[in-house]
């Protein structure tokens, strides 16, 4: 099995061919880039045309495929889920770090950490396996609530199917910093520049029905927004 550190881009198919100034080769930085998700995009062939969604998604790096696991999930009924089981997708996660603006229109550009994995998915049918991936997905999103909900009935178990594909087969680019204008249009006196942008949480908004507090764990996934 692949280990984190295994380099990225292992194959023809993500090995990164333009702007190789910005790829990313450690693993672990891929890693700390799904640990900041939220939102991955899966591309898929369904009949006759290619179709991508976005899905909550969750990893394990000691997940049972070749470099770890990557999950997502669906309802049952799903007919891009189906029609991924046992096919090559492609798998992306994206974060956005800011606007560049540059001095001429060729060099705008965005900040970004953005990730790519191809590999076959494959349906997870082991139940504890399963089991495990479904936190995985609700911890993404609000690290530790899995442990404080009730346990899934059969009926919800029954009606939504997991995704797994390797992290293999990955690559990964990133931008940081201003922009890279020419020597003549910085002579010109054009101003330039580049706008941080980061994910925050408003205010927690509880249901009406909801009695106490606001949890720990939503309070804290709060914090941890407002620090970044």
């Amino acid at each position: 099995m692949t280990t984190n550190a295994a380099p990225l881009s292992p194959t023809a198919r993500t090995t990164v061919r333009r702007g190789r100034e910005r790829v990313v080769d450690a693993r672990e930085r891929l890693h700390d880039l799904f640990a900041d998700g939220l939102v991955a995009h899966v591309g898929v062939v369904v009949g006759d045309h290619p179709l991508v969604l976005p899905c909550a998604y969750a990893v394990d790096p000691a997940g049972p495929d070749e470099g770890g696991s990557l999950y997502v999930h669906g309802s049952v009924a799903s007919v891009w889920l189906r029609a991924a089981v046992g096919s090559t997708v492609c798998v992306t996660v994206t974060e956005l770090d800011g606007l560049v603006t540059a001095r001429s229109a060729f060099h705008h550009s965005m900040n970004y950490r953005s990730a790519v994995v191809i590999g076959t998915a494959r349906l997870v049918e082991d139940e504890a396996e399963r089991a495990r991936a479904l936190d995985l997905v609700v911890d993404q999103m609000v690290p530790g609530r899995a442990a404080t909900l009730r346990p899934s009935t059969r009926k919800e178990l029954a009606a939504t199917a997991v995704l797994a594909v390797p992290l293999h087969e990955a690559s990964m680019k990133a931008r940081a910093g201003g922009p890279n204008d020419d020597a003549e249009d910085v002579a010109a006196g054009t101003w330039a520049g580049h706008v941080p942008l980061r994910r925050v949480a408003g205010a927690v908004v509880p249901a009406p029905e909801a009695d106490g507090p606001v949890p720990e764990d939503v309070a804290a996934r709060v914090r941890d927004l407002a620090a970044r």
